[in-house]
């Protein structure tokens, strides 16, 4: 063979193989982004189990705390609130996590409050379903914080992804971009204070 002709395969055989490689890390970028939009839906199927309780919650204790029917209507109305948040999976913003993070944390603190008002209803809190539901929601409750855990998980590892070199390169070029994690809600890092 000439000499020409090596060169000319060797060149050709060495696009092929940036060329191949190329795709080995785009393919592995979208297999990280998929995994993040798994990962979101992952996140709203337990919010919405949680939503999906609620229901069930405020209708046993309306029939024994008849006056605490604020509390009830601020549970119904934070859930209201909170199912109409939706975020898209392919495009999570800065904004819309923390509109969605808001519309939750309204929602845990509206139960909460009602939680905290059924100490008054001895008989209520005796009654079977009651507890159920109270099991089932501090269920739902660590499944939400597993599935918020996994989906940063994910991002964290899409976004080191597309900004380590060379993954960055095919990043840029592709039209990847990083995606936004939970964050704790402000002051959670301070214990609370019991007193007695």
């Amino acid at each position: 063979m000439k000499k020409g002709t090596i060169i000319g395969l060797s060149i050709a055989g060495l696009f092929v193989i940036i060329f191949l490689w190329g795709f080995g890390r785009y393919n592995s970028i979208v297999t990280s982004d998929e995994l993040v939009s798994q990962g979101w839906s992952n996140v709203q199927s337990q919010y919405q189990r949680r939503a999906d309780l609620i229901p069930n919650l405020v209708e046993t204790v309306k029939g024994y705390a008849t006056h605490e029917s604020k509390t009830l209507t601020d549970v119904v109305e934070a859930r209201a609130k909170a199912t109409q948040v939706t975020v898209d999976p392919t495009n999570i913003t800065p904004e819309k996590l923390a509109e969605f993070q808001a519309a939750q944390s309204n929602v845990g603190s509206a139960i909460g409050r009602l939680l905290v008002s059924v100490e008054a209803y001895p008989d209520l809190k005796a009654n079977q379903n009651f507890r159920d539901l109270q099991v089932q929601l501090e269920s739902t409750e660590n499944r939400i914080s597993v599935a918020r855990d996994r989906f940063n998980e994910a991002v964290t590892g899409y976004n080191m992804k597309i900004r380590y070199i060379p993954g960055n390169i095919i990043a840029s070029i592709t039209g990847f971009e990083k995606k936004e994690k939970f964050n704790a809600e402000a002051g959670s890092q301070k214990a609370p204070q019991v007193k007695f």
